[in-house]
């Protein structure tokens, strides 16, 4: 399967009350075994990425050992793969679409692209992120690629009133959508009610992390969700269930 096909596929399963659940990996035996177990893609966690090679989220972990990481996953299953690029490790635009552009050489077709100020405070403006989303369009479109921009917003993960923001966050989406984006996501949020506005209200597939509070995923497709992530979740559950391992050895 081409590029373009695994991205054509991965958005089709996309799709409003039948959501693709992504059971995240870290590295390529991590990917080769979701893809054993039956996924039809495969997502990273960023948070998981950095952890498994000793450093902390929020783009720590070098840029060039992220992409050798993202190389190996990528050769090392068939369905398509999509990363965690955080705030994609610049600023600056033109170094912003340089840095996706290694990335669609190296075979992936989607990214999540968060609006969170990473190393520094609170989020972008609603038009400076929907700038940088643009830029990442445009070199996707050049190396010929229709690569899934998953526009996360970090607005849940505040203290503010969550009724409030659901207002900011349908205002950034549309932002976001003119932009370029492909798909919403929403970590943070768990409110059934708030997250079934998200999505009657969106023109985008909207996506939810597993987390406490949030709803199973029969419900989550009840409410219009179109993707369900787990995040960090498999990571922390293997260290767990490893340090029990070890913990019981050494007993």
């Amino acid at each position: 399967m081409t590029q373009a096909q695994k991205a054509k596929q991965f958005a089709a399963l996309h799709i409003k009350g039948t959501p693709l659940i992504l059971f995240n990996a870290w590295d390529a035996g991590t990917a080769k075994v979701i893809q054993g177990a039956g996924a039809t893609a495969i997502a990273t966690s960023s948070w998981s990425v950095a952890e498994a090679q000793g450093y902390q989220d929020g783009e720590r972990i070098p840029l060039s050992l992220a992409e050798q990481i993202i190389a190996r996953i990528a050769k090392a299953v068939d369905v398509p793969v999509t990363v965690d690029f955080e705030g994609g490790y610049s600023e600056d635009d033109g170094v912003l679409a340089k840095n996706v552009s290694r990335l669609i050489e190296l075979g992936i077709i989607g990214i999540n692209f968060e609006d969170r100020v990473v190393k520094g405070e609170g989020l972008y403006p609603a038009q400076r992120q929907a700038q940088r989303i643009a830029a990442i369009r445009d070199v996707a479109r050049k190396l010929g690629v229709d690569l899934f921009i998953n526009a996360r917003t970090d607005l849940f993960f505040g203290d503010g009133n969550p009724e409030k923001l659901t207002e900011e966050a349908l205002e950034r989406a549309k932002t976001y959508r003119d932009a370029g984006a492909s798909g919403f996501f929403i970590p943070g949020l768990t409110d059934d009610a708030l997250i079934k506005k998200i999505s009657d209200n969106v023109y985008l597939p909207v996506n939810v992390m597993v987390m406490d509070g949030l709803s199973p995923a029969k419900r989550l497709a009840e409410l219009g969700v179109a993707r369900i992530s787990y995040g960090p979740i498999p990571y922390i559950k293997a260290m767990n269930a490893l340090k029990e391992e070890a913990r019981a050895s050494a007993a």
